[in-house]
């Protein structure tokens, strides 16, 4: 790698990052350079891997209006100014039959994979505006783009969050800020159980038997593609929903 860190300098929240594709993307944009604010409901996960990577750790609920604006002035306070924002944090609804699942946890997705993206939108775009420049990143999902059966609702919120970006960056440009997505096929994170209903060594080879790969996405996987939409090295791409799925989506 040598001495050119590729987010020297910068400053990034990623939500979510207490674990899984969150910590993974953290932790590179540590190595690269960034300042890190690790924000999640999980404030005790948080603050391990805020003080693995020099970090600084935030408590967050990414559906709840006072805390996205707490967390903003926390950002805000602790780094003068944002560079970066990675909305990770994401939830799903267990396998079921679509008129199965309850409204609680159609609830629960909505808050955490739609409402989060226009709450920290609301929270953070004056000030990148303001600043004339500033990166947006969404991790969505293959789910949104080619969905499976039984995961029809949090298929949804991700085939809305794509979209959202795209919109996003669209109004966005002129702003000098960019948005980008990633869509992650389901890795070896917290959430991977909840996919599959329950972890089997039946259902894993089923499951990866649809990735041409042949193996899960890791966190490192993630971090690395979102440490390329999210630096200056990205500067002509927005509005992309990469897939970082091993082919899944062929």
């Amino acid at each position: 790698m040598g001495n050119f860190m590729r987010l020297q300098g910068k400053t990034a929240i990623v939500t979510g990052a207490a674990s899984g594709f969150g910590a993974g993307i953290s932790r590179k944009f540590a190595a690269e350079g960034a300042k890190v604010m690790v924000a999640d409901l999980n404030l005790e996960g948080a603050q391990v891997i805020a003080a693995e990577i020099g970090g600084v750790a935030q408590l967050c609920n990414v559906a709840d209006p006072d805390s996205v604006l707490a967390m903003k002035n926390a950002a805000l306070n602790e780094f003068g100014h944002l560079d970066i924002l990675v909305n990770n944090a994401g939830a799903t609804h267990l396998p079921n039959e679509m008129e199965n699942v309850t409204m609680e946890d159609f609830e629960k997705v909505y808050g955490v994979n739609i409402k989060s993206v226009y709450l920290t939108a609301q929270a953070f775009i004056t000030h990148f505006k303001e600043r004339g420049s500033g990166v947006i990143l969404n991790v969505a999902s293959t789910g949104g783009v080619s969905p499976r059966p039984r995961l029809t609702w949090y298929n949804a919120s991700k085939g809305w969050m794509i979209t959202a970006t795209k919109g996003m960056a669209v109004e966005l440009a002129p702003s000098g800020i960019r948005v980008n997505a990633i869509n992650p096929v389901a890795g070896e994170t917290p959430l991977l159980k909840s996919f599959m209903g329950e972890d089997t060594p039946e259902i894993r080879a089923k499951f990866l038997s649809t990735i041409p790969i042949g193996r899960f996405s890791t966190p490192e996987d993630m971090g690395n593609a979102a440490c390329f939409l999210c630096s200056d090295e990205a500067s002509m791409v927005t509005g992309i929903a990469m897939e970082v799925d091993g082919g899944r989506c062929i």
